[in-house]
């Protein structure tokens, strides 16, 4: 016999306790179903943990159509960076959004399993109203078309804003120093404002290892070089065509030779191993850095923009990592600790003026145990003159505690000190004396030189790295010193950033048939910890990667050099410090929905991707969706071919992947 089915019955109902019941379940599911559409409309959330995903397009402009093609077939990956998650609103408590925090763990999961630091409430805020300042950037729809942009007059050419500022530099106090060779860049309302022209006859340039050798005359038409320094071996030309024969003004018969010679006299220098990165101070046409290539050693390459303006031009249209930088009175954008060895042939600078202030900066760029090389007159010419330069020079390497390990020819080796035993052990009175406490050395953007010796970590950070190939994935101790709001978790945020742009770069390589493109020169715009570059590493594209930390961000540059990359502090606000028509590629993720809330114009920062970037070159953009859809704007105002791809969850998503190509016309 079946069971009647029960009613409630209105006494039921309406009795205290059951009403209490349904209340309480009533006030349950409606807090349940806003906390769901919270999270799952978080954008912010979203955009910080996406994971890989298939790819959908939409064609905004005309690409090549094997692009377009392999795009709509294979998995490309378009999220953004992996990072701590962003805190909730600020009506929570401080403490709950620490303790509610996740991690990306080298696995790529989840966990919350990890300890931090006491929190920073200045830093707090500034994240809540990040999170926050995206939905005043998604509301911002209302800007105007732009106007297709004219092209510079030829002029402007090989146009480096911040180095050929001529009026400001006609009314210096002083150059004795180098002042004018050092950053002035155009006041406000005077930037650049057109598209810098190419050279007439202007061609794709020639494929690396190749391009080693030999470059195309019309791309860099200058032949000053060949008349001051052929006699040396730098440069020959050869009917349309630069040759390189390999030589230098100390090494005429060849930098491998040279290199050898380095190698014999200091065995522990070990290249490839124990020195994988390097500094070339006044380079020439980068010869020791691109032979140094074969040797698993990246070399920076720096020259002013002096009377042989175009060394680093040529260096660059090589392949060579290189940029225009100068011995003055300011810091190099470059970290403490950040070279193995620095290099120095005949690169006429006077290390002993000032208190040794030049060599002093040397010193702080230099790792703990690394090699500073001298190849120069004083070192093997018996003049009076050169002889008494040459005890100058040993008196101040002597006081600031350089150990001469090798003098040998024209070659001079010192190397600096593994801690700070031999400095606090000097005479008290010694000059130069150490820095002061407060005193940052890895604090580079127009800081003044300083005539004191930069103290090194007690704890060892910066002298106690893996050798070579291991540093770059081996999280460095250093790590633990970059000022950010975790501790533990640290490791696992450089892991998971790895593995993030590991993902993403080997869909780049596939989807855009990046093992096609005539790729050499690469800048990650904004590197955080070098995933990026080391991920391309990984993936054997032949290609080096300058890695900039902008000034907006946490000060990640030591943490890159400790892996054995190169890069450089830069505020994208002002032009870059190199030639047009430097790189292949600019990756840029995140940079714009950051620096567009600064003093920075959107137009601006793509006019100098546009200078820096060479004919048929790409970028790749990568940021929230207003800010997408205003930058392929301008991108058309340039020329740019462009092409916008959605990320895996969907059209609706708030970040897209933006990719453009300035095509050689």
């Amino acid at each position: 016999m079946r069971a009647a089915t029960s009613v409630p019955s209105p006494d039921h109902i309406t009795n205290p306790n059951t009403f209490i019941k349904i209340l309480v379940l009533s006030f349950f599911s409606l807090s349940l179903f806003f906390a769901v559409k919270h999270f799952s409309s978080d954008t912010t959330y979203s955009q910080e943990f996406s994971l890989p995903f298939s790819s959908t397009t939409n064609t905004t402009t005309a690409v090549h159509a094997d692009v377009n093609s392999t795009a709509s077939s294979s998995s490309t990956y378009l999220a953004s960076p992996p990072k701590a998650a962003s805190p909730q609103p600020p009506h929570l408590q401080p403490e709950d959004v620490i303790e509610r925090t996740g991690i990306v763990d080298e696995n790529g999961a989840m966990t919350v399993d990890f300890v931090i630091g006491d929190y920073d409430s200045s830093l707090l805020e500034s994240k809540v109203n990040e999170s926050l300042g995206e939905s005043v950037v998604e509301s911002d729809q209302n800007w105007e078309k732009i106007e297709k942009f004219r092209v510079c007059d030829q002029g402007k050419r090989e146009y480096i804003p911040c180095l050929d500022n001529v009026d400001v530099v006609s009314r210096l106090n002083s150059t004795e120093k180098g002042e004018k060779y050092e950053r002035h860049c155009p006041a406000k309302g005077n930037e650049l404002d057109c598209l810098v022209p190419n050279p007439k006859g202007y061609k794709d340039h020639i494929p690396w290892p190749k391009s080693r050798d030999e470059v195309w005359y019309d791309n860099v038409p200058h032949t000053r070089l060949v008349e001051d320094k052929g006699g040396q071996n730098w440069i020959s030309r050869n009917k349309d065509k630069f040759i390189f024969p390999g030589g230098g003004t100390q090494f005429i018969h060849g930098a491998n030779l040279y290199l050898d010679q380095i190698s014999k006299m200091v065995p522990d220098i070990a290249f490839g191993q124990h020195v994988r990165v390097a500094l070339d101070v006044g380079c020439g046409v980068a010869s020791f850095g691109a032979f140094l290539l074969d040797r698993n050693v990246t070399t920076l390459s720096i020259a002013p923009k002096d009377v042989h303006e175009n060394q680093i031009q040529f260096a660059l249209e090589r392949g060579v990592p290189a940029m225009v930088a100068v011995f003055a009175t300011h810091r190099l954008l470059y970290p403490s600790q950040a070279f193995d060895l620095i290099h120095c042939s005949r690169c006429r600078i006077n290390w002993t003026r000032d208190d040794g202030i030049l060599l002093l900066e040397v010193n702080r760029m230099l790792r703990a145990g690394g090699y500073f090389v001298w190849a120069a007159q004083p070192v093997y010419k018996h003049e009076d003159k050169l002889q008494e330069q040459w005890k100058e020079m040993e008196d101040l390497t002597g006081r600031i505690c350089w150990e001469l390990i090798a003098k040998e020819g024209y070659i001079a080796t010192w190397r600096k000190p593994l801690n700070n035993t031999c400095y606090f052990t000097r005479n008290q009175n010694t000059q130069p004396p150490i820095c002061e406490e407060k005193d940052d050395p890895d604090n580079v953007w127009y800081v003044p030189l300083k005539a004191c010796i930069t103290k090194l970590p007690e704890n060892g950070y910066g002298a106690n790295v893996t050798e070579w190939p291991l540093r770059l994935h081996h999280p460095p101790e250093r790590l633990q010193s970059i000022k950010m709001d975790a501790f533990v978790s640290r490791n696992d945020i450089y892991k998971a950033e790895y593995k993030y742009w590991k993902e993403i770069t080997l869909s780049y390589v596939n989807v855009f048939r990046w093992r096609t493109l005539n790729v050499r020169n690469v800048m990650d715009m904004r590197a955080r910890y070098g995933g990026f570059a080391a991920a391309l590493h990984d993936h054997g594209v032949d290609c080096w990667v300058m890695n900039v930390v902008p000034v907006s961000d946490t000060n990640t540059l030591p943490v890159i050099y400790d892996r054995g990359l190169v890069g450089v502090v830069h505020d994208w606000c002002e032009p870059f410090d190199t030639y047009p028509r430097t790189y292949d590629i600019l990756n840029a993720a995140g940079l714009f929905s950051i620096e567009q809330k600064s003093r920075c114009s959107m137009s601006s920062i793509m006019l100098e991707m546009n200078r820096i970037l060479r004919p048929n070159g790409h970028v790749y953009i990568r940021d929230v969706n207003s800010v997408i859809y205003k930058l392929e704007e301008i991108a058309k105002a340039m020329g740019w071919m462009t092409h916008v791809f959605d990320n895996g969850e969907g059209p609706n998503a708030g970040v897209k992947l933006l990719t453009c190509e300035k095509r050689l016309l």
